[in-house]
Parts: C-alpha cells; sequence; structure tokens
C-alpha cells in the first residue's frame, strides 16, 4: 500500500499495489502492520456500507465525542464520492481545517479518517456504495455533527447537494458545536 500523508496530519490517502496478470490484479487493502508503520493503529471493530441510489446524495459531516471518537477507513466500493473530513482536534495546527478527496470503485483509493474528525461524503454518480472500517462502535450519546455548509469551515464540494437528510440540514454551526461542547466537557 501507499500512504501519502495529507496535509491535515493524521490523515492519510492509501493508494493499493496493484499485482497485476491476465486475471486482473491482486492488492492488500489492509495489513495491521503496514498501518501501525505509518503510526496508525486501528483495530476495526465495526464495518459499515452506504448505499446510495442519486447523485448529488449529501452525507455528514458527522462525528463521535471521545472516549467514543472513531478512526474511519472509507473507500467507495461503486460509483464515486467527494470525501470529506474536517479537523476538531483544538491542539492540532490545521484545527478548523477541511480537506476533501475524490474516492472512485475503480481508483481503490482509501481515506484514513483521523479520531476526532468530522467526516462526510457527497455523492458524484448515481449508485453510489461506501464502506467504511471504524475502530469504534456507534454510541448515540456521542453522536455530533456540523453543518455542511457552514460558512465558518467553507467547504467547497464539487457539485450540490441535490438529498441532505432532515438531520444533516440541521447540524448546529461550528462554532455553537464547539461551544456546547466546551460545556458538555465542564460537566
Amino acid at each position: 500500500m501507499i500512504f501519502t500523508e495529507t496535509e491535515l496530519p493524521g490523515a492519510f490517502i492509501i493508494d493499493v499495489e496493484r499485482m497485476s496478470d491476465e486475471r486482473g490484479f491482486f492488492a492488500r487493502s489492509w495489513c495491521e502492520d503496514e498501518f501501525a508503520a505509518h503510526g496508525i493503529l486501528m483495530p476495526p471493530l465495526q464495518a459499515n456500507v452506504s448505499s446510495n441510489p442519486q447523485r448529488g446524495t449529501l452525507r455528514g459531516m458527522h462525528y463521535q465525542l471521545p472516549p467514543h471518537e472513531e478512526t474511519k477507513l472509507v473507500r467507495c466500493t461503486r460509483g464515486a464520492i467527494y470525501d470529506v473530513i474536517v479537523d476538531l482536534r483544538e491542539e492540532s495546527p490545521t484545527y478548523g481545517k477541511w480537506l476533501g478527496v475524490e474516492l472512485t470503485a475503480d481508483s481503490f483509493r482509501m481515506l484514513f479518517v483521523p479520531g476526532r474528525f468530522a467526516h462526510g461524503f457527497i455523492t458524484l454518480t448515481d449508485n453510489t456504495d461506501v464502506g467504511y472500517q471504524v475502530s469504534a462502535k456507534y454510541a448515540p450519546g456521542a453522536e455530533r455533527g456540523l453543518r455542511w455548509n457552514d460558512s465558518a469551515i467553507g467547504i467547497q464540494w464539487p457539485i450540490p447537494p441535490t438529498l441532505v437528510s432532515e438531520k444533516d440540514q440541521h447540524h448546529p454551526d461550528f462554532q455553537l458545536r464547539v461551544a456546547e461542547e466546551v460545556e458538555l466537557s465542564k460537566n
């Protein structure tokens, strides 16, 4: 696997190394030792799949609060997505910054999302499926989200969304979310 660290420390784009012959190709998409060599300790505890019939479907921007934060390994298994992450680590020099990466089924490219990052995507084609390996189990009380079009973050989506869930339309602004989480941490 080829690991390329992004401008958001700890987040990696991962490309498979294909061994090809007349049958097609073979490649590894997970190796605990190779991930550990890049400082990624992620025992997958859950695997999720998202199926999206319509181009322009936007899901996000989701995350879970500590101690239930999730690291994710995301790959588009059918179609294409624009995958976006936002650094929510207050101590990070890239706090509040975002990164977008196109993932397609044909490329087999993956995005490693560290814990304490918000994550979301928009589908670029009809009939798009996305697979995730996740390091933590879903904890409903720890679930949070950022508004996908919050001007404080300024994500530049490549196409306008045509379908956004009611829940994702009403996540609070980034600044309000930060204030709420500071209050929660005091209790």
